[in-house]
């Protein structure tokens, strides 16, 4: 069996994540017992969730254990099998974590599942049409609720969430405006991503300054919102929110160092009679089998051209997890490991 080198969580952070907080190790892969398959990761996924469960505190998931290896998604290929639901070549995606084998066992649910490469490249699995594509699918759809004609809007709009966010919402006959940091990400987000506006905030200084611009950008108001930033995009938003208008709420990565962000203006909520719907699109595991085939079939047409961001080998994760946070990357963060 191979060496495997693996990336623990050595110790947690205060404030800031730093490279110090992980380990890098090499362990000997275990042999298979009957029902596992060995899992050789072509690429690992790095997301801002991450950082959370970096924590000792009290969240919608289990803080991730010291000592062991940090968890997270992985598309691979199998390599040795002892299971007859998975040949050797197979094609997979999982939750390997940030390491370069996995022993996985294949009759457990939702393990490991098979994918098809002839149209979507591997790596998309973890992106456009993996969890982060869901997660757009599942806010736009089952929260924002909007109908033809009305207008979304999307914060980290270029990144992997955003940019299915966007193609899913012009698909379905939106105005889509994505909020994103940099001339080079709102020009994407319009030119190949197809959204009708973006909006760099790093222009802005403060709320006011963005809500001006949004109100430019959507002069007929705000019907839905996707959040994954929160503080002063929350706020600006909020502001050009229409009445009953709809926010789901997936990330707030402006907080994630374990800072408080207020909101200035709380009670636009109840003047705008606002729903604010968080939602963990693990939870919705009966929606992944439509969202994945409408995500599919834009990647396959063209109409959802992802961009990626690549990180070589397992010992450039840390850095290229540190950067993400900071928004480094130019859509999807993955690290290639072979």
């Amino acid at each position: 069996m191979p060496q495997n080198q693996q990336i623990l969580l050595d110790n947690r952070p205060t404030g800031e994540a730093t490279a110090s907080n992980f380990k890098l190790v090499t362990s000997e892969t275990p042999a298979l017992a009957d029902g596992q398959v060995l899992v050789r990761h072509h690429y690992m996924s790095l997301d801002p969730y991450m950082r959370g469960r970096m924590n000792d505190a009290k969240s919608y998931a289990q803080p991730q254990p010291l000592g062991q290896v940090m968890q997270g998604g992985t598309v691979g290929e199998v390599v040795e099998s002892r299971n007859a639901k998975y040949a050797v070549g197979d094609k997979v995606v999982g939750f390997g974590g940030w390491q370069e084998f996995s022993v996985v066992n294949g009759d457990m649910v939702g393990a490991l599942r098979k994918v098809d490469t002839t149209h979507v490249p591997l790596s998309h699995y973890l992106g456009a049409v993996g969890m982060p594509g869901v997660t757009a699918w599942y806010g736009l759809v089952k929260i924002i609720d909007a109908k033809p004609g009305q207008t979304v809007v999307v914060s980290a709009a270029t990144g992997a969430v955003g940019s299915a966010f966007g193609a899913l919402a012009k698909a379905r006959g939106l105005r889509a405006v994505g909020i994103a940091g940099g001339p080079d990400k709102c020009k994407y987000a319009t030119d190949e991503l197809g959204f009708d506006a973006c909006i760099d905030y790093r222009e802005h200084k403060d709320a006011a300054s963005l809500s001006k611009a949004l109100k430019a950008a959507c002069p007929d108001g705000i019907d839905g919102y996707f959040e994954n930033v929160g503080g002063m995009v929350l706020d600006a938003v909020l502001s050009r929110m229409n009445a009953f208008g709809r926010i789901a709420l997936c990330g707030m990565i402006a907080g994630y160092d374990g800072q408080p962000l207020p909101m200035s203006y709380p009670q636009l909520i109840l003047t705008n009679r606002l729903k604010i719907q968080g939602f963990i699109v693990s939870e919705h595991m009966e929606v992944w089998p439509e969202a994945l085939k409408e995500l599919g079939m834009l990647v396959g047409t063209g109409k959802l051209r992802p961009r990626e961001t690549i990180a070589q080998g397992l010992a450039a994760a840390p850095e290229a997890f540190l950067g993400l946070l900071k928004g480094k990357n130019f859509g999807k963060q993955l690290v290639k490991l072979i």
